[in-house]
């Protein structure tokens, strides 16, 4: 049976040139590499401006919903205006947006080329006097309780963390060894807990297997991921993708290495279509490289535009709904009102920039919550790869034959990139491409070895 878990993993738990080939982010977009390629991958949106946050959280609870139990530190208490029900289908756009892309380009014919909000559920009924009075004998006080969408939702705050870990025990939560010094940890910051279960009565009505985002907002100066208590009964390493959506540009840790991902590098073609395995084994092999102490960088871009596009901008009113309250304007510092901004050509919205980052964490080599800074950074970055198909025409010109002659060193080099990436063994892959994966015409090879 699976047991209750404590999930605080997330809180709230792209015109080529011969030569040195250069090229624009313009492209025909082929492929993604979305969260669905991980397994125990949880996914946090934070919308941050100043002090105030609204987060999103998600993740892949599996297993009967009776069990799953959710425990979260938070900064400040949480009311009930300050507890949503977010769409699933936001982060599944914000993820698609955002995912490591492949793209494809057709080589030019040399020759040529010299020529020129959910609405809120009914609140829980009163807890029974005599529960107030244990939970106050452990020094637990629950300071509010709510019934949000499918979601019971009690927070507390405790004076110790063994009074707090006795009342999780009691109250079916079970609690894994080695969590007191977390929780302690937690209560030396002053830090609240944000505890919810599944009110199966109201999942009922949804009439669905699947558990919807749950959203909070709150005040705090504190940016930071409390991913320590979600570490403690994990089995084995999480995957954790975090979307901040900022006003002045891209977010990065403060007491880890935020490290962009190689990047704009040309694969065989072959890679078209397994482009998710090159991924999911990419990722591995960046993972151990940095010692698995380090957070990558996969997209950062103003919501404005893309290019290629491996879906349509956020609009905003999605982005609105994933917590951007500046949208809507707000007073400065003279009081007055901010004039609201505009959707961008129907699309995306002005003055909100997306960092996606992606996390493998485990205790041994994340000991620390993650602390995050937003930066005056907005230059554009993507993951993103290549596959060039070779021009096969067959006009003649010194150009051409130039062309013809490179084209075998140029798939060797692939496949060397692809090895290095990946970790896979080039014999492997030069099989797999049998260096002929650009298919030349017979009569070339003369050319070639003339």
């Amino acid at each position: 049976m699976i047991r209750k878990t404590i999930f605080a993993a997330t809180f709230f738990a792209s015109v080529g040139l011969l030569g040195g080939l250069a090229y624009s982010f313009c492209g025909f977009y082929v492929a993604k590499a979305d969260t669905k390629l991980f397994n125990r991958a949880s996914q946090v949106v934070i919308a941050r401006h100043d002090d105030k946050t609204v987060l999103t959280m998600s993740n892949d609870f599996k297993g009967e919903l009776k069990e799953f139990a959710v425990v979260i530190p938070t900064p400040t208490l949480i009311e009930r205006d300050q507890i949503h029900i977010a769409d699933r289908a936001l982060l599944d756009h914000l993820d698609a947006y955002s995912a490591p892309r492949l793209v494809e380009y057709y080589d030019e014919n040399p020759c040529m080329i010299r020529m020129f909000k959910m609405e809120a559920g009914p609140s829980v009924g009163a807890i029974e006097e005599k529960a107030l009075d244990k939970a106050k004998s452990l020094g637990v006080t629950i300071e509010a309780q709510y019934t949000v969408g499918e979601y019971d939702i009690l927070i507390l705050s405790a004076k110790q963390s063994s009074g707090l870990e006795s009342w999780l025990k009691e109250n079916g939560y079970r609690i894994p060894p080695g969590a007191g010094p977390v929780l302690e940890s937690y209560l030396k910051q002053g830090m609240k807990f944000f505890v919810a279960k599944v009110n199966l009565a109201e999942q009922a009505k949804l009439g669905g297997a699947y558990l919807r985002p749950i959203q909070i907002a709150y005040e705090s100066p504190k940016f930071m991921l409390p991913i320590r208590l979600g570490m403690v009964n994990a089995e084995g390493p999480q995957e954790l993708f975090v979307y901040a959506l900022t006003r002045k540009g891209r977010v990065e840790t403060t007491n880890y290495r935020t490290v962009k991902l190689a990047t704009d590098l040309e694969l065989p073609l072959y890679i078209k279509e397994g482009f998710g395995p090159f991924y999911q084994a990419l990722f591995a092999q960046h993972t151990e490289k940095e010692n698995r102490e380090a957070l990558f960088l996969e997209y950062a871009w103003d919501m404005r535009w893309c290019d290629p596009c491996a879906a349509d901008p956020l609009s905003a009113d999605e982005l609105r709904r994933l917590g951007v309250f500046w949208l809507d304007g707000e007073a400065d510092s003279n009081g007055s009102r901010l004039i609201p901004q505009r959707p961008f050509r129907g699309a995306g919205a002005q003055e909100v920039f997306l960092t996606r980052l992606h996390v493998r964490y485990d205790s041994a080599h994340f000991p620390e919550d993650l602390v995050f800074q937003e930066t005056a950074d907005r230059q554009n970055f993507q993951s993103r790869y290549i596959l060039r198909h070779p021009w096969k025409g067959t006009d003649e010109c010194a150009e051409a034959a130039a062309y013809r002659k490179t084209l075998r060193d140029r798939q060797e080099k692939e496949a060397q990139t692809l090895a290095s990436l990946t970790g896979w063994k080039i014999e492997d892959i030069r099989n797999k491409t049998g260096l002929d994966g650009i298919v030349i015409p017979k009569k070339w090879y003369q050319k070639l070895w003339e």
